[in-house]
């Protein structure tokens, strides 16, 4: 048997990775504030330019980490009113939320390159307000403006939450605990090798992947290995994509990008399309070593050694349960 076990990774999972629900609930109660004051000024006010806000991010997808103190909230606001340059959009969009939350100081509400973050200062948690542009498409079906190119990039908030959620419905707690473990060793890496990338959102992604093409993960090791796997074995070399709001005829070729996961909302997105061979080789690296030291763990006799090799993957922190 191995000397490190499912039951060890779920009580790491519990003790240090996991958001706990009464943080959810508290954090989610602060910022159903933010929205309730944003919708009662939309209510109060024809012509105010905002349609509403929606929960969105790791939270809303339950995938969110413990060590992260951030927060995202999609702001749905009329195309035809909203500034056409992302910075004047970015302020735009900061001027109507202090409007709506006159009790928030000036410097609670600060505009950044491509949001808006919003900062409670009895908790200290820190909301990501995102512009959507909408035009009255169905579904929530709005546009995000890129921060470099103020090119429109079609979104929905709805239907991301439509899609991770039908999977957590096929594959209850497993799929969104490994997609947080995953999460977790990334931050892991990004700490280690400042020129790591891997985004969250491509992470979800690949977990989806796997689990629609039948992966078990049940046993959380045997899935880890599994995933680290997919990566080190020329996952990357095929396009990853889904048909859940598009048709199979619709999907682009392969390409030639490094990376091509395709968001499952925009199939004309791919989600990694900064990632140059540089950064698929990079990410390529970590997972090999991460499959390494999982691998080594699996036939190491002493638990001692074996919960070192976790620990390059998951970091310090781990122990075995005992």
């Amino acid at each position: 048997m191995p000397q490190v076990e499912h039951r060890d990774l779920v009580a790491f999972a519990g003790d240090r990775v996991n958001l706990r629900k009464a943080e959810v609930d508290d954090q989610r109660a602060q910022v159903n504030r933010l929205r309730d004051r944003i919708a009662s000024k939309i209510s109060e006010t024809p012509g105010y330019g905002l349609v509403k806000s929606l929960h969105a991010g790791s939270v809303a997808k339950g995938t969110a980490l413990r060590n992260v103190n951030d927060r995202d909230l999609a702001l749905y606001v009329r195309a035809e009113q909203a500034p056409g340059d992302v910075p004047g959009l970015v302020q735009w969009v900061a001027d109507r939320v202090a409007d709506a939350y006159p009790a928030l100081s000036a410097d609670q509400v600060m505009p950044k390159t491509n949001c808006v973050t919003v900062r409670f200062a009895s908790s200290g948690l820190e909301v990501d307000v995102v512009p959507v542009l909408y035009e009255g498409a169905a579904d929530d079906v709005g546009y995000l403006v890129n921060k470099h190119n103020g090119e429109k990039l079609k979104t929905s908030v709805r239907q991301h939450l439509d899609f991770i959620r039908s999977r957590k419905q096929a594959h209850p707690t497993h799929l969104a605990q490994l997609i947080r473990f995953t999460k977790w060793w990334a931050r892991l890496q990004k700490k280690r090798d400042g020129e790591f990338k891997c985004k969250s959102f491509m992470l979800e992604l690949i977990w989806v992947h796997l689990a629609d093409s039948g992966q078990v993960l049940h046993n959380y090791p045997e899935a880890l290995e599994a995933f680290f796997a997919f990566i080190v074995g020329g996952g990357f070399d095929r396009q990853i994509a889904f048909t859940d709001f598009c048709h199979k005829s619709a999907l682009p070729a392969r390409g030639s990008s490094a990376i091509q996961i395709l968001d499952p909302v925009n199939s004309e997105n791919n989600v990694a399309e900064h990632y140059g061979p540089q950064e698929r080789d990079r990410l390529m690296n970590a997972a090999q070593a991460a499959f390494d030291s999982i691998s080594t763990a699996y036939y190491e006799p002493a638990q001692g050694q074996a919960v070192e090799l976790w620990q390059d993957v998951l970091g310090p922190s781990f122990k075995a349960a005992g």
